[in-house]
């Protein structure tokens, strides 16, 4: 008996049954980056589970060994330097790919009867996202990144009724301490990775259900299709290729490197978190802290119940554009709060 047939008898599926089963025609729109943006975060999210794979065998998780570590990893670890640089720029373009493709599915409408759930999952992708670049962040040890989780310890605080314990459960007590950073290791290592799979198997299983919707897709493509194997396969690979160039030329132009060590004793005159937080810590001092919660709280679920607010205005004026004019507003919102944040200095 041949190696084949001893195989084929054991999976009997053939070549025409797994052409059939992964070969399901794909809207020709799909052939546009824009449209088909959510496979970039699914690339990166892989490529940020390899790194971080590796630069965990080096890593120590205490708050007295994390920063030498790092240190040791970037300094003297033979391409530590390139690795942690890869890691790090692929979560910016993760974080950045995902926002991207929430406002694509957005202003194309595509969130709307009958997948609103798959939107409410996809919110959930997103919260979960920014929260690993929070507690990636904070495990450098580095001074900034310390006091940006210690105020991402005081707002969670500060959340009305659940605050407190949620605080708690975060840093392991009352404030930062020695059992801090190995929790933030534990969630940023093994819980939201675990968390995220999770939901992003439940966002492609709806999406295959549905099928891959053609809201802003012209009506010639609309009609067209086009085979998954190879055609949309290969524009995949492309834009994986594209995505470890771009990787490596960050990673190598703009290699990361090592900040002051943390000092609980000795507060930064500036305290900045990362990018894709610079709006939050703007919006939080516009207002009183209790109030900032509350109104990002009533955002984030007004974001994540919207297909059904636009169904009732949509079900009232059917050719009511008011979802795309709240959408720019939003957009350019967010825009003005992250450059005013950057560019104030205190």
């Amino acid at each position: 008996m041949t190696a084949g047939s001893w195989l084929r008898e054991r999976f009997p599926v053939d070549g025409d049954q797994l052409r059939e089963l992964t070969n399901e025609p794909v809207p020709a729109h799909l052939k546009r980056w824009w449209f088909c943006l959510g496979g970039t975060p699914a690339y990166l999210f892989l490529v940020q589970i390899v790194t971080g794979i590796l630069l965990a065998f080096y890593y120590q998780a205490s708050s007295t060994n994390a920063y030498e570590s790092v240190r040791h990893i970037t300094e003297d670890l033979e391409y530590g330097w390139f690795l942690r640089g890869i890691h790090k720029w692929g979560a910016t373009l993760m974080v950045a790919s995902v926002i991207l493709h929430q406002m694509r599915v957005y202003f194309t409408g595509a969130y709307r009867k009958p997948r609103e759930l798959n939107w409410i999952v996809g919110m959930f992708i997103l919260l979960c996202t920014l929260v690993l670049g929070f507690t990636g962040y904070s495990l450098v040890g580095e001074q900034l990144s310390y006091w940006a989780a210690t105020v991402g310890a005081n707002i969670t605080n500060n959340v009305p009724l659940v605050g407190p314990t949620l605080g708690r459960l975060l840093i392991a007590g009352d404030q930062i301490n020695p059992q801090t950073l190995p929790r933030f290791f534990i969630l940023h290592g093994a819980v939201l990775p675990v968390v995220l799979v999770l939901l992003l198997f439940l966002h492609i299983t709806i999406l295959r259900l549905h099928g891959v919707t053609d809201f802003g897709a012209t009506k010639e493509e609309k009609e067209k299709r086009f085979d998954f194997f190879p055609d949309h396969f290969l524009t995949e690979v492309t834009i994986g290729l594209v995505l470890m160039i771009l990787l490596t030329v960050l990673a190598t132009v703009f290699p990361v490197g090592m900040g002051p060590a943390a000092d609980p004793l000795s507060t930064p005159e500036v305290i900045k978190p990362e990018w894709f937080f610079l709006v939050t810590f703007r919006w939080l001092k516009l207002m009183p802290i209790t109030a900032a919660i509350l109104s990002l709280g009533f955002i984030f679920f007004v974001m994540l119940i919207w297909p059904f607010i636009d169904g009732w205005f949509r079900k009232r004026r059917p050719a009511s554009e008011l979802s795309v004019w709240i959408g720019i507003l939003a957009v350019l919102a967010i825009i003005g709060l992250t450059v005013w944040e950057a560019l104030v200095q205190h």
